[in-house]
């Protein structure tokens, strides 16, 4: 009774929720594009012919931005569900924290890439703190990841919890990155502990 319960109140919040409906129109797969578009726009991440890594990308939303923007560069996405084909991406299904597909992945770089973001997030238990804590490991999984594919003045966006594990992701990226910043868009709902860590310039 208790999940049937939420699963109402998240549709009714979806109907209620702007960027579901804004996305619908400009043919977007997910909300979830208008926090990459904020970052984007804030610190001016993507140019015309760069390479990205888009690590947890399904249902596409943030690949679709991507291939929009860098035009004639290339997009490598990463998830374990299949998605519908995207212009400008190969993608790659399977899980990224196996070694396999991380060696999968390097194989299709021809040179060190511009830019790895992650939206990458585990199925939620409800407790919020185990789940902060488990997406914390994914998103440190995929910081250690980036620092061998990415190009000197790179560029590493990911989805960060408040939680135990936040103190602990920023950490790692300062010992990698020269600069980390952590910037909540405001087409994050604002009930989300989630914020995004931005780091630039390799060590």
């Amino acid at each position: 009774m208790k999940k049937n319960k939420i699963s109402k109140n998240w549709i009714n919040k979806q109907r209620r929720d702007t960027y579901v409906r804004q996305s619908k129109i400009e043919g977007y797969r997910a909300r979830s594009v208008y926090k990459l578009i904020e970052i984007d726009e804030k610190f001016k991440i993507f140019k015309g012919g760069i390479s990205v890594i888009d690590i947890g990308a399904a249902p596409g939303s943030w690949s679709q931005y991507a291939s929009k923007v860098v035009k004639n560069g290339t997009i490598i996405s990463i998830d374990l569900k299949r998605m519908e084909d995207i212009k400008n991406t190969i993608q790659i299904e399977g899980d990224f924290t196996k070694p396999e597909i991380q060696e999968k992945i390097k194989r299709n770089l021809i040179n060190p890439t511009d830019v790895v973001m992650s939206d990458m997030a585990i199925n939620t238990t409800g407790i919020k703190d185990v789940d902060a804590i488990q997406t914390g490991e994914l998103c440190k999984e995929a910081i250690i990841f980036s620092k061998d594919v990415i190009s000197e003045k790179g560029i590493f966006i990911a989805k960060i919890f408040m939680g135990r594990s936040f103190n602990e992701i920023v950490a790692l990226g300062k010992k990698f990155f020269k600069e980390v910043k952590i910037f909540k868009p405001k087409s994050s709902r604002k009930d989300s502990k989630e914020s995004f860590i931005i780091c630039k310039n390799l060590r």
